[in-house]
Order: structure tokens, then C-alpha cells, then sequence
């Protein structure tokens, strides 16, 4: 009779899994807990003791390290030097070893004590998934759940095959390298490695002829965990669009009803309003050209007045933290339409990381909006200016430098980024929106003005106040004319450069 070793700490399916062995002639052998509830369940199991002779020793820190167990995953059947040595210690074959490890990271993110967190660092199951691995080609390993009715199903139909064994050894590595490198943080944080798990391949990347996948850094949550509620598979520009849709509505979560529509991973509109509807009317009159094609963002519940809206123009995504049920009904009569609904708007990482083909540049988030506020000017903003300045400074962070934001009401009439020079940020702006009505706006800009002529730029169009982080060497000429013209300057001391 074939054995099967289960050493499992998420038990979710193993009762199961352990019966369909049973129907394919394996003879189950466990460890502990899974032991308990395998004969509970009514599985014929047999303990791992019974097959070495030897107890479990330092209070379960050693169950499986033993030549009995080790010897008979990693020997090969078709070495007779192997098969000699299996036989004159008596040791048996294990043909199939599922195991998943102890709950390493869920200690550390529960803050328990260092001598609790250590204790959750696996030994014998990472060892027994390495060997049984190793030994691939005459030993089923499987570690992931979402496996056990397919190993059955293959066994029940014996179709097992070479490459399912290599394929399921693969998914074996890449858990132990996920584990160890999580430990390797623990320890070292400072240096830590970047932990991938691999989630699915894309249609393609962001042109056709590039090939694409989608990873996951551990299994921490994440401000991109969602559900997908309607509409076609998320591609690659599509993550990216909700990524970016993500980092402002972060920035607005304190906002009661906040709405920014996305195109090509830059926020084109946003608006706060008084309702969720009022938001997003508010944001499409802005720019109701480029938002075409293009994502809608929330940070409150979608109605379904707000879902009717949406419905009038094509939209690729919907992203928000909730739907009524009559809204979600009207948005699935667009097949097509990704509807998300998101989780939360708080970052899991304080790092983000990007790629130089090989090289990798680490930096801590930009999570501060502003320093300090300083009037820098004799005339000084009311709070109405305040409030736009801080909103528009929301909103700037957010694109691509050389960036600017026009905003008045908590609305974004006009916005430019990825220039340049910020003069050319501001005369796009003022160009592509060249109908809006700027007379007591706000600008807004994500860096300091190196001269006084986007100042003077902004004046003549009637824009009444400028927030910006100040620092430059000829800030003081930018003042001066501020003072002639009575606008008042406001400075953060905190520059939000995006490349």
C-alpha cells in the first residue's frame, strides 16, 4: 500500500483530501494536530511515531526529522544502491507528502512576542517539502489546497504525469523561498528581500506583443485587494489604472463623498460633492472628454442614481468600496464593465519598490502632504483658499511630475503633468481647458517655481491664490509678485515630486 504523509496547519480540505487518498489505496500517516482531526473525521491514519519508533521530542519541535521519514521520500526507486539501503533499514516508501507551514507572518503582523514569532518558524515541514521535491519524479508534493481535488481527480483517472509532478514541485520551491525570504525580513528588515507570489498571467502587457503576469508581494493585504463583481479579466494597463485610482482615493479617504476619474494612469477629473452623485457629476463636467474610455473611482458606496450616470458613457472600470444592490444590477447590464469593489484604503507597505532591469530602487512612501503651512505673502487666504489649496495639493501628489492642479470649490477645472518644465505644465493646462471660468481658483503645483512667469501666467488668468512647496533660490521673486497682486502664497515645505 502507497503512504501518503499530511502535515497540514491550515486544515481547510484535508479531511477530505485524506478520504479521497484513502479511495485511490493510500494508507494516510500524520503528525498532531492533523492527526486529531483526521481520526475524528473517521480517516484510518496512522501516526508518524508508529512508523519510526520514535516519539516527538523538544515539545514538537522535532516530529519528522528522522531518516525513516526522510529516507523514504528522498530514495529513488530506480537507484539500486537506494533501494539496497530502503531495505535493510526496513524503511518505507512515502509516495505522496502534503504539507503547509506554520503561520510565520501571521505572528509577525499580530506583533506577538520574539519567542512566539520564533516558534512559528517551520523546520521539519519546510525540510519535508524540499526533499519530497527533490525527489519530484517518484513523490507527489503538494502544498496548496486549491491542488487536492486535482491530485485526486488525477489519481482517480491515473493521469499523473511528468510534468504535473515537476509543476506541483515548482509551486513547492517557490513556498519554501517565499517562507524563508519572510523569515529573512523578520530578521533583517532593513535589507529585506522582495517576496513574490505568483498570482496569473495577463492577456498582455501594456501593448499587445508584450507578454504579462500578475505577482503578489506575500500574502499581506493590500490596497489592490479587491473583487471583481462584473465585466471582463483585469489586464495589465487595467492594475495600473486602478493602482493609480487607489494612491488618491488614500489621499481622500477623510473626504465624506470624493469622486476622480483615470485614463492612461493619470488622473484626468475629481471632484468632493455633497452626495456621491454630486461628486461625480461634479468631476465628469470637468472633463467629460478624456474621462471617455476611461476609469471612475470612489471612496464611498455607489446608488443607484450615481450607477445610472456612470451607465451614459463608456467606461473600461468602476472601482468603489461598495454598491447598492439596485446600483450593481443597472451597472451589470454592461457586460463588459469591470466593477470593483476594494477592501480598504490603507497601505500595507511603507516601501515601494521599482524595477531597473535587475536593479531595484527601494523608497519610502510619499505619505506626508505638507510640512508646515506658511503664508509667505501680505495678503493671506481665507479658509475657502485653505481648503482648495490642501485639496489641490491631494490631487497634485498624485501625478507625474512636473505637475500642476487648478481647483476651485474642491473641484479640479484644469490639471497637467509629466512636463518638462512647469511653465509647460501650466500653459497645457491652461490651453486644454481653456473655456473654464478661473477667477478665484487655486493652483496648485508639486514643486517650486524656479521663476516668476508661472506665477504671472497664472495671475492673467484669474486664478486668486497658489499653494506650493517652496525652495526654490528665486521663490522670493514668485512673492514679490504675489505681493503687487495681491495673491496670496502658501508654502508646505514638502515637494511631491512622481517620476
Amino acid at each position: 500500500m502507497k503512504l501518503a504523509l499530511l502535515s497540514v496547519t491550515d486544515k481547510t480540505g484535508i479531511v477530505e483530501f485524506a478520504k479521497g487518498l484513502e479511495k485511490n489505496g493510500y494508507q494516510v500517516i500524520s503528525t498532531g494536530g492533523t492527526y486529531k482531526i483526521l481520526i475524528k473525521n473517521g480517516v484510518n491514519v496512522l501516526t508518524v511515531e508508529y512508523l519510526t519508533g520514535s516519539k516527538e521530542i523538544l515539545n514538537g519541535r522535532v516530529k519528522t526529522l528522522n531518516p525513516i521519514i526522510h529516507g523514504g521520500i528522498l530514495y529513488k526507486r530506480d537507484n539500486m544502491n537506494h533501494q539496497q539501503t530502503i531495505d535493510e533499514m526496513g524503511i518505507s516508501a512515502i509516495d505522496l507528502v502534503c504539507v503547509n507551514l506554520y503561520q510565520f507572518e501571521n505572528a509577525v503582523k499580530k506583533n506577538l512576542e520574539e519567542d512566539l514569532i520564533i516558534e512559528e518558524i517551520d523546520i521539519g515541514g519546510p525540510t519535508m517539502i524540499r526533499a519530497a521535491a527533490k525527489n519530484f519524479n517518484d513523490v507527489l508534493i503538494v502544498t496548496d489546497k486549491e491542488d487536492y481535488n486535482i491530485v485526486l481527480d488525477k489519481l482517480e483517472s491515473g493521469s499523473i504525469t511528468n510534468d504535473f509532478r515537476k509543476y506541483l514541485a515548482g509551486k513547492a520551491f517557490n513556498i519554501i523561498a517565499r517562507y524563508d525570504q519572510a523569515i529573512s525580513n523578520y530578521f533583517n528588515p532593513t535589507n529585506n528581500t522582495i517576496n513574490l507570489e505568483y498570482i496569473k498571467d495577463l492577456s498582455y502587457g501594456e501593448n499587445p506583443h508584450q507578454q504579462a503576469s500578475l505577482f503578489k508581494k506575500s500574502n499581506d493585504a493590500s490596497l489592490m485587494d479587491m473583487e471583481q463583481l462584473n465585466g471582463k479579466a483585469m489586464s495589465y494597463n487595467n492594475y495600473n489604472d486602478v493602482f493609480a485610482a487607489m494612491e488618491i482615493l488614500h489621499d481622500f479617504k477623510d473626504e465624506e463623498y470624493f469622486a476622480v476619474a483615470i485614463k492612461h494612469g493619470t488622473i484626468c477629473c475629481a471632484a468632493a460633492g455633497n452626495a456621491i452623485l454630486d461628486a461625480y457629476l461634479k468631476s465628469y463636467k470637468n472633463d467629460p472628454i478624456s474621462i471617455f474610455g476611461g476609469i471612475v473611482a470612489f471612496n464611498s458606496k455607489v446608488d443607484l442614481a450615481t450607477a445610472t450616470e456612470l451607465n451614459k458613457i463608456f467606461l473600461e472600470i468602476i472601482v468603489a468600496p461598495d454598491y447598492d444592490h439596485d446600483a450593481l444590477e443597472v451597472l451589470r447590464t454592461k457586460k463588459n464593465v469591470r466593477v470593483m469593489r476594494y477592501k480598504d484604503l490603507n497601505y500595507s507597505y511603507s516601501y515601494s519598490y521599482k524595477d531597473l532591469d535587475g536593479y531595484y530602487l527601494k523608497q519610502s512612501r510619499d505619505l506626508d502632504l505638507i510640512n508646515n503651512i506658511e503664508v509667505a505673502t501680505k495678503t493671506k487666504p481665507n479658509n475657502e483658499m485653505l481648503e482648495d489649496m490642501l485639496f489641490g495639493m491631494k490631487v497634485v501628489k498624485n501625478i507625474k511630475s512636473n505637475g500642476i492642479a487648478i481647483v476651485k470649490n474642491k473641484e479640479v477645472l484644469a490639471i497637467c503633468g509629466g512636463q518638462t518644465a512647469r511653465v509647460f505644465a501650466i500653459q497645457d493646462a491652461l490651453l486644454n481647458y481653456k473655456d473654464k471660468d478661473y477667477n478665484g481658483a487655486i493652483l496648485a503645483s508639486d514643486a517650486f517655481f524656479p521663476f516668476q512667469d508661472s506665477v504671472e501666467m497664472a495671475h492673467k488668468a484669474g486664478i486668486k491664490g497658489i499653494v506650493q512647496p517652496g525652495g526654490s533660490k528665486n521663490d522670493q521673486d514668485s512673492i514679490n509678485y504675489c505681493d503687487q497682486n495681491d495673491l496670496p502664497m502658501v508654502l508646505t515645505g514638502i515637494r511631491h515630486f512622481k517620476h
